[in-house]
């Protein structure tokens, strides 16, 4: 098929992180050398790959961990973001880590998904490095997970960051019941999205970006619809990644996953995330018009799962 753009959600076998939080499913591991050395080589396999392709391409690293704590996923976002053919890399990253990789970045095609962890990393320092971040220019979003014991911490958060600032609430989802109608309220006035991030979606049979103008890749270049969806589709090391694309409907019965949800047709999750959709940063002209992020929350609540 003819491809325009394609945005990749790369996870290679990285699976370690300098944090321990006890709510994280990412794996508690600590790697061997070897395991480091595995991990390196997928990643300057995937850069050349990247490199390499005829057509613009976004690229979402998505590690089972922290990985720019590793100079080798620093020098992967510099270098791939110098490409002319790359249009948007996002990351996952709690922000522990130096920020002068971005030195030799080109910062306008760079947005950071930051989580701030209360417990593992004091409030303090966590906004200085998001100040750091303001000061070079970096386009980025702040994200918590909304257990009870964080809710103060949220809003003190919120109070403290720039106001441009998208701060995101990633729901605890540990069964129905766990937020009051209370909370529900104090949590979306920090973040009026948050009560979609509470809900599963009904999927199965609806059209979805995903295999079509989004893909998830593993370190040996298997690719897959998204991140949720075991079968795979090909492998891009292989075949031409084109000959994998096409329009499929959701298999799965549900999907309770910003990163799954978003690329669901009927959401049409970009009208208001536009280029920042895989850093998870809305549109500044979607966010100040109430009228079409209510939209939005309506196509959500429209599609939420019995």
């Amino acid at each position: 098929m003819e491809l325009d753009h394609l945005s990749v959600i790369y996870r290679g076998p990285l699976s370690s992180c300098n944090y321990a939080c006890p709510y994280c499913p990412f794996a508690k591991h600590t790697e061997s050398a070897a395991e480091h050395a595995a991990d390196a080589r997928a990643l300057a396999r995937f850069v050349a790959w990247a490199e390499a392709q005829p057509f613009d391409l976004s690229v979402f690293f998505t590690p089972w961990g922290e990985a720019l704590v590793r100079p080798r996923y620093q020098q992967a976002l510099a270098r791939l973001s110098r490409l002319p053919h790359i249009r948007q890399l996002a990351i996952q990253t709690n922000l522990s880590s130096s920020l002068k990789w971005l030195n030799d970045a080109d910062k306008s095609r760079i947005g950071l998904w930051a989580t701030y962890h209360p417990g593992e990393v004091k409030q303090e320092r966590f906004l200085t490095r998001c100040a750091e971040l303001d000061a070079r220019g970096v386009r980025y979003s702040v994200g918590v997970v909304g257990k009870k014991g964080h809710f103060e911490d949220i809003e003190a958060l919120r109070a403290a960051l720039p106001t441009h600032v998208y701060l995101w609430i990633n729901a605890f989802k540990v069964g129905a019941g766990y937020y009051s109608a209370h909370d529900l309220t104090r949590l979306g006035a920090v973040d009026p999205l948050f009560e979609v991030n509470t809900r599963r979606y009904r999927t199965r049979g609806l059209p979805c970006g995903a295999g079509e103008t989004v893909i998830s890749v593993e370190g040996d270049g298997t690719a897959r619809r998204c991140h949720f969806i075991e079968r795979p589709i090909g492998n891009i090391y292989t075949q031409d990644v084109r000959e994998l694309l096409r329009p499929r409907p959701c298999s799965r019965a549900s999907c309770e996953c910003h990163i799954g949800y978003v690329h669901l047709s009927e959401l049409d999750a970009a009208q208001v995330y536009g280029d920042g959709l895989l850093a998870r940063i809305p549109d500044p002209a979607v966010w100040a018009d109430r009228e079409r992020l209510e939209a939005y929350l309506e196509r959500a609540q429209n599609l939420q799962a019995t």
